[in-house]
């Protein structure tokens, strides 16, 4: 089932209910219902806002969490909940945790969301911003169109991809990106993990008692942190390729293997695998705003030390920013970050008003 009113899936077992007009509804939350019920009662969608979150990641959960602690008037639209971090199959360096994977961490922030410190939110991609007389105007994907005050740009990264012969065609054929839930596809087999960060690495270890051989390959030196390259470098079954760089995916119906090419050298290997996990970094998802803001070379929304940009009332955190770091526990922080500066910037509207 899906609740009508933010458009998450829910479990009709466990879900919040409400009778109308004859029929059952069912909601992820006491909120959600409430503002069912409100709306049904006096026929107005709530459509503006003083504060507007984009991306449901860590960021973005956590300004949404704090953004409900400062008691803010705020809007949570975010194509799904957990963005990067639901991929992370384990999580070391979280304050409170010894150990933890992404979807453990997503499904607390997911209840902090909408149980403990609910606001308002919708499942839904957002297609278009734009400034407009007093703020901005935010057309989700349903082509509904929000009012906000402020924003908090948070949308993240998407995974980077090699572009070379075969990627597409065996795309769920013997090529994943990232990790998957269900390794039953390369079990016993011989496998290649391509990129040498933290992400990379995180793959060899869940392939370690699954895969026959493993191959990484990284165009440089294995780059993620000494500790895991310390404990990846121990696995009997783990052949390195550093600086060698992909060229081809080859196979009939699915993948059969890579072609590899020494960089800097003629040297190439035709290496058999029946799959390839490729984790080669992220790229921004500013696109959204690059009209409106300033970005790095790299594509990221430049931000100044209180989350703020360029163009007045635009506030971005976590993975999509210029912030050091792409770390879950920075990402998190950055978000709390954003949503005190977006309440101060509110606050500072209204005395100005009034002045």
């Amino acid at each position: 089932m899906r609740d009508p009113i933010c458009n998450m899936e829910v479990d009709e077992r466990n879900a919040f209910t409400a009778e109308c007009e004859g029929r059952t509804f069912y909601f992820c939350s006491e909120g959600c219902r409430e503002r069912f019920m409100r709306e049904r009662i006096c026929k107005i969608p709530r459509t503006s806002y003083d504060l507007i979150i984009i991306g449901g990641g860590p960021a973005g959960l956590t300004a949404a969490v704090y953004a409900a602690t400062l008691k803010m008037d705020a809007f949570l639209i975010t194509k799904d909940l957990g963005g990067q971090a639901i991929d992370s199959t384990k999580i070391e360096n979280y304050m409170g945790f010894d150990f933890i994977t992404g979807p453990e961490l997503v499904e607390k922030f997911q209840y902090q969301l909408i149980h403990s410190h609910y606001i308002d939110h919708l499942m839904s991609d957002v297609e278009k911003i734009e400034a407009s007389d007093g703020g901005f105007n935010v057309t989700a994907s349903e082509l509904k169109t929000y009012l906000a005050k402020t924003l908090i740009i948070a949308t993240g990264m998407t995974r980077q991809k090699l572009k070379v012969p075969g990627e597409e065609e065996f795309q769920r054929k013997g090529i994943f990106y990232g990790n998957i839930q269900d390794f039953s596809f390369v079990q016993g087999e011989d496998v290649a993990v391509i990129g040498g960060g933290n992400s990379a690495l995180q793959i060899v270890e869940n392939l370690n008692t699954i895969a026959r051989n493993i191959y990484i390959v990284s165009d440089s030196r294995l780059t993620a942190d000494p500790v895991i390259v310390e404990r990846v470098s121990a696995f009997k079954n783990l052949k390195k390729y550093e600086g060698y760089k992909v060229l081809e995916f080859k196979g009939e119906k699915t993948l059969s293997s890579i072609v590899i090419r020494k960089i800097a050298s003629d040297e190439t290997s035709d290496i058999p695998v029946k799959g390839a996990f490729i984790a080669i970094g992220l790229q921004s998802n500013s696109s959204l705003v690059s009209h409106l803001v300033e970005l790095n070379e790299r594509g990221e929304i430049i931000i100044n030390p209180d989350c703020s940009t360029s163009y007045p009332g635009i506030f971005a955190a976590g993975d999509v920013t210029n912030a050091f770091g792409k770390r879950i526990i920075i990402a998190s922080g950055e978000g709390a970050k954003a949503a005190l500066s977006a309440r101060r910037y509110l606050l500072s509207q209204i005395k100005n008003n009034r002045g």
